[in-house]
């Protein structure tokens, strides 16, 4: 299968694990994009959506799907989203669409995370792919700083900013063995908003989808 398809083979996974009734959660990427046209056929068996970011909130409307506000719905029975890298132990990268902030939110107020990949982000350690980390932007600097004294080698992504309105350092060079400890140190850091670490609250159930069909990885 190319990458294509192993994603849309991954969110069609995911299709399992939503009930009818559900309201979902709902991540940020080209994954969740499949998922989110895989859960149009559904839209009048579940009670909506939460989104991560305006761009999943405008593909889940154009879907019909109902979005609803996290501070609306209380604590969500289920979240979908990607990775840009993820661990058999579950810890994950996030932020490559620059949504982690809002990502860890919602993961954070779901009782089932269900992240959905394509095995070519399945790794042995983190850190191949670059850490985002959300700051405000007059600590960019500031910041910076204090990842180059970790041992990273942070770069601002140019011309992006954050649904919130930030700027994202994208963190080089690390290799991330402690992926926990690591997530709290650099969140301790004044001036992140957050680091796209998902560890401390990672996935419970990783879908990794490849030539031979889609794996199943849980706690």
């Amino acid at each position: 299968m190319d990458a294509q398809s192993k994603k849309k083979a991954a969110a069609i996974a995911a299709l399992e694990h939503v009930e009818d009734g559900m309201t979902v959660g709902v991540g940020t990427g080209s994954t969740v994009n499949q998922f989110i046209s895989a859960l149009k056929d559904r839209r009048n068996r579940i009670a909506g959506a939460v989104s991560s970011s305006d761009a999943s909130t405008r593909l889940l409307k154009e879907a019909g799907i109902e979005v609803h506000s996290l501070n609306d719905t209380g604590d969500l029975a289920l979240y979908v989203d990607g990775a840009d890298e993820a661990t058999r132990h579950l810890a994950l990268i996030k932020g490559g669409g620059g949504a982690l902030t809002r990502e860890k939110i919602v993961a954070a107020a779901s009782r089932r995370f269900v992240c959905i990949i394509d095995d070519s982000k399945l790794v042995d350690v983190l850190g191949g792919f670059p850490l985002p980390v959300e700051v405000i932007p007059m600590a960019r600097s500031l910041v910076a700083r204090k990842l180059v004294a970790l041992g990273g080698r942070p770069v601002l992504r140019q011309g992006f900013r954050t649904d919130n309105g930030n700027e994202i350092l994208d963190v080089h060079n690390l290799k991330i063995t402690d992926p926990a400890a690591l997530e709290a140190e650099i969140g301790l850091i004044v001036g992140v908003v957050e680091v796209g670490l998902f560890a401390r609250r990672g996935a419970d159930v990783l879908l990794v989808a490849g030539d031979d069909g889609v794996k199943t990885l849980g706690r």
